[in-house]
């Protein structure tokens, strides 16, 4: 019997996301509305609403569906906003942000990522994405700033160009720390240069490039 895809996708948010404490109805709404099957590598289409985190290549994975609901509501996206996410991956989680919210510039640092999630975002009916290869810790500038950043990479500490990148009022969603107990973050620029950090939930996750925990030499 063929999976019943819009039925499966019903089941993950009503039986995984809704039990993960995400109750924001925009971000359930699109998770409904979000073919997450369509932007999953057809090696795992059958698994695309496991609790599971799925294989990419390049040593990445596409976040569990109940840590990408997360991430959607600590950010808690207005229509107006204009939103960076760093690590572009299936394309996936940035069709749920341009879904939420005005304009998405996403940057990977993979161009076989960035060209497959063009196709899966276009064929989506997407237009308010903006994609690009680009290495966020060192060398991406975006020349400008956002109300919210998503980081779908770990990172040992948050760069502070990132925070740099935010408005006043702008919030910033990570998973920080060291493998295999990291802790997700919501970063919030208060004004005047200031910062509020809230934690949200312990998972584990691939670090970005350039992200992960410093060398430790011992004797």
């Amino acid at each position: 019997m063929a999976l019943d895809f819009a039925q499966a996708r019903q089941t993950m948010v009503e039986s995984q996301v809704r039990t993960w404490d995400v109750l924001d109805p925009r971000v359930l709404d699109t998770l409904s509305r979000v073919r997450r099957e369509d932007f999953v590598p057809a090696a795992y289409r059958a698994l695309a609403f496991a609790d599971l985190d799925l294989p990419l290549g390049h040593d990445e994975v596409m976040m569990k569906p109940v840590v990408e609901g997360r991430l959607l509501q600590a950010l808690a996206l207005q229509p107006g906003d204009e939103v960076l996410e760093i690590g572009t991956g299936s394309g996936f989680l940035t069709a749920c942000l341009a879904t939420l919210a005005r304009r998405v510039i996403s940057i990977d640092l993979h161009g076989d990522f960035v060209q497959a999630a063009q196709t899966r975002l276009l064929a989506a009916g997407l237009g308010n994405v903006e994609l690009a290869v680009a290495e966020a810790v060192r060398d991406f500038a975006p020349g400008r700033s956002f109300d919210a950043i998503a980081v779908t990479g770990a990172v040992y500490a948050i760069p502070e160009r990132f925070l740099d990148w935010l408005r006043p009022g702008g919030r910033l969603f990570a998973i920080r720390g060291e493998s295999p107990a990291m802790q997700a973050v919501l970063a919030r620029h208060a004004g005047d240069g200031r910062f509020s950090e809230e934690s949200l939930f312990e998972t584990d996750l691939p670090y970005l490039a350039h992200a992960a925990p410093p060398p430790r030499f011992t004797l």
